[in-house]
């Protein structure tokens, strides 16, 4: 019989690892943020987004997203934030905008790092996107619900 801390090793995914690789340190992480960043706010539909929610020195807010990049990349723990409570109150923000946001971001990485590295960039993107995404915009519909209303 198979102990249950030994099964759920089993059935748990393997922690992400830090990215290691010459060149991917909080210095060209930045430089993603800021590019990334720059590119967002001249995009039609998400600059004003963002204008309407950073108004002024933008400055702080790529700090913080430097953090989060460097926690998800480099596993650094810089980033103390809450990403989805932040983007609950977005509310003209759209699941579509979401394929806007992946588009900017795979083509600044793909622009400023190697292709495989840039694929871990995009994948983890992708997996934060669909999260955000989940939390976001995800409803229970009527089947989901018993005869008693309740899920």
């Amino acid at each position: 019989m198979i102990s249950k801390p030994a099964l759920l090793d089993r059935v748990r995914p393997a922690a992400e690892q830090p990215l290691a690789r010459p060149g991917v340190d909080r210095a060209s992480i930045g430089v993603l943020v800021r590019e990334f960043y720059s590119r967002v706010r001249k995009d039609e539909r998400l600059g004003p987004i963002f204008a309407r929610e950073i108004a002024g020195d933008w400055e702080p807010h790529l700090e913080k997203m430097t953090d989060f990049w460097c926690s998800v990349i480099l596993k650094s723990g810089d980033y103390h934030g809450r990403p989805v409570p932040a983007h609950l109150k977005l509310k003209d923000v759209t699941e579509a905008d979401f394929g806007i946001w992946l588009a900017l971001f795979g083509e600044t990485a793909s622009r400023l790092f190697a292709p495989e590295i840039a694929a871990v960039f995009v994948e983890r993107a992708e997996r934060i996107a669909t999260s955000l995404k989940l939390a976001m915009f995800f409803h229970l519909g009527p089947a989901a619900r018993d005869v008693s209303g309740k899920v």
